[in-house]
C-alpha cells in the first residue's frame, strides 16, 4: 500500500491534534481443544493456550507504536464464547473459568479479555445455562473479564426467556459491584444479531466461523471527523456525507496498514478492520460534538436522528474503499459515559433514553454505557433489553444494552468509572410497570423479513 507525502502529513496531523489513534488491536483465539470434563483442567488448557498464543501481543502492538509513531490504546483478547468451549466440563461453577481467563490476561499484560459468553438466541444448552448463572460472580471476581450474552437474531426472532433472566443477572452483578458503582455490569452486554469478529469490548468473542487464531483491528477517529468537518460549515449535506467519506477512508488505511503488521508480526491471519467511531470522555473526540457540528444546538434536539444516520452511512461507505477486509460493528458508538458531549446533553435534559433508543436504529450498536437508578427492577432493564433487540432483529442489525443500575443511585447523581468508562449520569427510566409483559417468556418470532432462502 503507498503513501505519498500529503497522506503522511494529514495522518501526522490527525494523531497529533485530533485524537486519531488505533484503539484496539485484539487477538482471536479459539478455545475448542481446551475440553475437558474436569473443569480445574479445562480452566488450565485455556490459560495456557492464552498465553502461549497471546505471549507477544502487547510487545508487538508496542512494536508497531514506535516504528509508525501510531498511538494503539488497547491491546485485547477475544476467545471462543466460554459456554461452548466448556460444554463437556462436568462442573456448574464456570466462575473458575472466569479466574482463568483473568489470570491469563495479567499475564500477557492486555487490557481486557472477552468471550465469557453464550448465544442463546433460539435456546439453551446446559452449558449456556452454566454460564449465564456464573457471571455475577464472574464478573465481580475478576478485573478483565468481559462477557456477553447474544439473546436475539433476525433469523430466530427473540429469546424472551433468555431477556428475562438477563435483567435478573444484571441486577445481581450491580449489587456484588456495588462498592464500585455497579461496575461489573460496564462489562456485561447483551446483544441481538452479535457478530463473530468485533475487536471491540465488553462485547468481543471468537466466533465459531473464525480460524484458529487472527487479529482484528478496531480505529477510531471521532476528533478527526469533527476537524474535518469545522472546514464545510453551512455546506451542505451532499458536502457534509462526501467529507466524512473520505475521512474515514484516511482512518481505514491507516488501521489496514497496522493489521497488516500485527498479523504478519505475530504469525496469525489478518482479520478485519472496524472502523468504529468510538469515542472517549476526552474533549475533541466525541460523537456527539459531530452530530453538533452538522448544525444541532444539542445532541438529543430534534434532527439527531437524521445527523447520525449520515454519518454512520458515510463512516461504511468511506470505509469499504480502504480496505477489503471492514468487518466488526463499523459505524458510530454512542456510548454515554465514554462521550463527553453525550453526558453535557444528559445533564442539560437534551438526551433522553427513548431518544437514544431511536438513535440507535441508525448507528452501529444499541443502547450504551447508560447508568439508571439503581432501584430500577430487573423487569424494566429486561423491557429495555427486548425493545432494543426488537430494533435489532427488525433491522437485521447489531443492537446491543450495556446498562448499569448503580446502587443508591438517583436521577441526576453521576457515576464514576474513571478511564475509558468515563463517568454516567444516572438516566431516568419508564416507571410504568412492564413485569407482566418480561413474564410471559418464550420467543418473540422472527419476522417475515428473515425468510430469504
Amino acid at each position: 500500500m503507498m503513501l505519498n507525502i500529503s497522506d503522511i502529513m494529514q495522518t501526522v496531523s490527525m494523531i497529533d491534534h485530533q485524537h486519531l489513534d488505533i484503539r484496539t488491536i485484539t487477538l482471536g483465539i479459539s478455545l475448542y481443544d481446551c475440553a475437558d470434563p474436569d473443569i480445574h483442567t479445562c480452566a488450565r488448557k485455556i490459560r495456557e493456550k492464552i498465553c502461549r498464543k497471546a505471549e507477544r501481543l502487547v510487545a508487538v502492538g508496542e512494536e508497531i507504536e514506535r516504528e509508525y509513531g501510531i498511538p494503539i490504546i488497547n491491546k485485547r483478547i477475544s476467545v471462543t464464547p466460554v459456554s461452548q468451549a466448556a460444554a463437556s466440563c462436568e462442573s456448574d461453577d464456570y466462575a473458575v473459568i472466569g479466574h482463568a481467563l483473568d489470570e491469563a490476561a495479567k499475564s500477557c499484560g492486555v487490557n481486557f479479555i472477552g468471550g465469557f459468553s453464550a448465544l442463546v438466541h433460539k435456546g439453551f444448552t446446559e452449558s449456556d445455562r452454566k454460564l449465564i448463572a456464573s457471571i455475577p460472580e464472574t464478573l465481580a471476581g475478576t478485573e478483565l473479564v468481559c462477557s456477553s450474552v447474544n439473546v436475539a437474531t433476525t433469523k430466530a426472532g427473540i429469546n424472551m426467556d433468555a431477556v428475562r433472566m438477563m435483567g435478573q443477572v444484571i441486577k445481581s452483578t450491580a449489587g456484588l459491584t456495588a462498592d464500585n458503582g455497579g461496575l461489573g455490569c460496564a462489562k456485561l452486554v447483551v446483544f441481538a444479531n452479535a457478530v463473530e469478529d468485533n475487536p471491540f469490548m465488553a462485547g468481543a468473542f471468537h466466533g465459531a466461523g473464525e480460524p484458529e487464531c487472527v487479529v482484528n483491528v478496531g480505529v477510531s477517529g471521532p476528533g478527526v471527523v469533527w476537524r474535518a468537518l469545522q472546514d464545510v460549515k453551512g455546506a451542505s449535506f451532499d458536502v457534509v456525507a462526501e467529507t466524512v467519506k473520505r475521512t474515514a477512508f484516511r482512518i481505514t488505511r491507516m488501521g489496514q496498514v497496522v493489521a497488516n503488521a500485527a498479523s504478519e508480526r505475530l504469525g496469525v491471519p489478518f482479520g478485519i478492520v472496524d472502523l468504529s467511531l468510538a469515542p472517549t470522555p476526552a474533549k475533541g473526540d466525541s460523537v456527539a460534538r459531530i452530530l453538533e457540528a452538522m448544525g444541532l444546538e444539542a445532541c438529543g434536539t430534534h434532527g439527531t436522528t437524521a445527523a447520525l444516520a449520515l454519518l454512520n452511512d458515510a463512516v461504511k461507505k468511506g470505509g469499504v474503499m480502504a480496505s477489503g477486509h471492514v468487518g466488526g460493528l463499523s459505524g458510530a458508538f454512542i456510548p454515554v459515559s465514554e462521550d463527553e458531549g453525550m453526558i453535557e446533553a444528559v445533564k442539560s435534559g437534551s438526551l433522553s433514553i427513548e431518544k437514544l433508543e431511536a438513535m440507535t436504529c441508525v448507528c452501529s450498536v444499541g443502547l450504551d454505557m447508560i447508568a439508571v437508578p439503581g432501584d430500577t427492577s430487573a423487569e424494566t432493564i429486561s423491557a429495555i433489553i427486548a425493545d432494543e433487540a426488537a430494533i435489532g432483529v427488525i433491522n437485521n442489525k447489531t443492537t446491543a444494552v450495556r446498562i448499569i443500575p448503580a446502587p443508591g443511585k438517583n436521577v441526576g447523581d453521576s457515576v464514576e468509572f474513571g478511564g475509558l468508562l468515563g463517568s454516567a449520569p444516572v438516566m431516568r427510566v419508564n416507571e410504568a410497570g412492564c413485569g407482566e409483559f418480561v413474564a410471559r417468556g418464550g420467543r418473540i418470532p422472527a419476522p417475515i423479513h428473515s425468510l430469504r432462502n
